[in-house]
């Protein structure tokens, strides 16, 4: 019944709106088409006007007569009730930009599938012996395509099979005989058979480089939030130096001031105080000149006699100390003083505004180098890396140089130091590490393989106090099997990847990253954690209460 809608909408569709017909009218030549469409398609009546078909351009003159076709109309009432709207949209009428059916006359309807033989495009109506016809079973069948000419050799105008390895192009069969003949011709399905081969080998690649860029872009905005953190809290914190600075200039100002000013007050003072004896003494001094000038013109030499002895006499000075007639230089000496502070001041600035700005200049916004990408690449930074016996928990026993650890079923007889843990099974190196370096472990049973803070983090107290990757002062990952479980601050990362009994790890303490690879005949990324270090890190181990776990330093050669 499909079929059968399918070739009455063919039949009954208007050739210039594509539709089925709508009040259809037919023409003297035959065809029909839509009373509106046909009426814009002519336009005005006039009598001297030319009208044509627009599908066989038979012409007429005068312009017919536009009747009502009543059959049309009822058949296509007739198959409006069957369905006709509700035809399935792979027998569609094709749209501009859909692969039209090659085998459909009149109106093209969506192409279905392209055929690699037949070199064709079909509806589903026009498929169909595809399906019924047995040599065209064996057909090759396709989403419909409208790149099948791209398959047509352009000098022979074959389908090109055949594959010219010699020459990397698809070929016809008659290339292969003419220029191509002698060279390394396969049927074009064996050379797909082999790529499709190397294709998954590139998929998985290409999702493995997405997912380590996807860590790298994680790691990088994990950077950034930690280049603004850091960066807000170097400005807060300059800002309070700089302002305790000020202040602590401001201060000094102020009891200079105050210094300048006791002193000036003392000094005012006690010139005063001379001022008034000397104006006492002065005072003194007139009357006594005015009584001897009063004396020397009396004409009474007893009254002169009488009163000269006691006239003539000065009293003792009092001892009074010299006045220097020069300005006073005390307080120019304090300038001076003072400007020879801000210039020592200044100085220092200048000095230490160098070490400053080189810091702040010395801050890498992101990392200048790049992670190396193979085994290779990372043993560039390998270190020589032994563990130390004073910080071994009782239970494991060092071996191989100090470079193994293995957890023993009885306490060892190590000698009481205070850097040894007590409650956890954990041991640290005797190196601590800054910059880029790596190094591989070897591990069995069970381990925790960390970096630490080695003076911070506690050797006995809470499992947040002192194991690793349960605070802030280490952080460690957990090999158990083919799981493994990142621990930093209690935070547990748990993951899958590759089981391998060793392990690379990668610190670049500059840049805050830390990485953890499995270590097979290639090197896969485990984790990749982005933070900021503040201390050297000393690798370590811990092996819980496993009997038989053990974690060994790796020799790099």
């Amino acid at each position: 019944m499909a079929q059968q809608v399918s070739l009455g909408r063919e039949k009954l569709s208007c050739s210039i709106c594509l539709d089925i017909l709508k009040d259809p009218v037919t023409i003297p030549c035959g065809h029909s088409y839509c009373m509106s469409c046909i009426k814009d398609c002519w336009g005005e009546e006039n009598e001297e006007k030319t009208y044509s078909c627009p599908q066989c351009r038979q012409s007429f003159t005068p312009r017919p007569a536009l009747v009502k076709n009543t059959m049309f109309a009822e058949l296509v009432e007739e198959l409006k009730k069957v369905g006709l709207q509700d035809a399935s949209p792979d027998l569609s009428i094709a749209k501009p930009g859909d692969v039209v059916c090659d085998f459909c006359s009149g109106v093209k309807l969506k192409a279905f599938k392209s055929c690699l033989v037949c070199m064709a495009s079909f509806c589903e109506q026009h498929l169909q012996p595809h399906f019924d016809v047995a040599p065209l079973k064996k057909h090759k069948l396709v989403a419909a395509t409208s790149k099948l000419q791209e398959n047509i050799c352009s000098r022979h105008d074959e389908v090109m099979k055949i594959f010219c390895r010699t020459d990397q192009q698809c070929i016809c069969y008659l290339c292969s005989m003419d220029d191509h003949k002698g060279h390394d011709n396969v049927p074009a399905a064996a050379e797909r058979a082999d790529r499709q081969k190397e294709l998954g080998v590139s998929w998985e690649k290409v999702q493995q480089r997405a997912q380590d860029r996807e860590k790298d872009v994680k790691a990088l905005q994990q950077r950034v939030e930690a280049i603004n953190r850091s960066a807000d809290e170097a400005v807060r914190d300059s800002e309070k130096i700089f302002t305790e600075f000020i202040h602590l200039i401001e201060k000094r100002s102020s009891e200079v001031k105050q210094k300048i000013r006791s002193q000036q007050k003392a000094q005012v003072s006690q010139a005063q105080d001379l001022e008034e004896k000397l104006q006492q003494e002065v005072t003194e001094l007139r009357r006594k000149d005015a009584e001897l000038l009063q004396l020397s013109h009396t004409e009474d030499h007893l009254h002169f006699l009488n009163n000269y002895p006691s006239l003539s006499r000065l009293s003792e000075s009092e001892h009074l100390p010299s006045i220097d007639i020069c300005p006073l230089r005390l307080f120019e000496d304090v300038t001076a003083a003072v400007s020879k502070t801000r210039d020592k001041l200044q100085g220092v600035v200048t000095e230490e505004w160098e070490n400053i700005s080189l810091a702040v200049t010395g801050v890498d916004v992101l990392m200048t180098q790049a992670e190396p990408r193979t085994r290779a690449g990372f043993r560039k930074y390998s270190r020589q890396i032994t563990l130390d016996p004073n910080t071994a928990q009782r239970r494991l026993s060092l071996s191989d140089g100090n470079r193994k650890a293995s957890l023993m079923k009885v306490d060892q007889s190590y000698s009481a130091h205070p850097d040894r843990f007590v409650e956890y099974c954990q041991v640290l190196s005797t190196e601590g590490l800054t910059g880029r370096c790596y190094w591989e472990v070897e591990w069995s049973g069970r381990a925790l393989i960390a970096v630490v803070y080695k003076d911070i983090i506690n050797r006995t107290g809470t499992i947040n106090q002192c194991r690793f990757g349960f605070n802030n002062k280490s952080w460690a990952l957990d090999c158990i099997g083919g799981k493994y479980t990142f621990y930093h601050s209690s935070v547990s990362t748990p993951f899958s990847g590759p089981q391998s009994s060793r392990i690379g790890v990668y610190l670049d303490h500059r840049a805050g990253s830390l990485s953890y690879y499995s270590i097979s005949d290639t090197m896969t990324l485990l984790h990749r954690e982005q933070t900021t270090f503040t201390q050297p890190l000393y690798p370590g181990f811990w092996l819980p209460h496993n009997p038989g776990s053990s974690a060994e330093l790796c020799e790099l050669k």
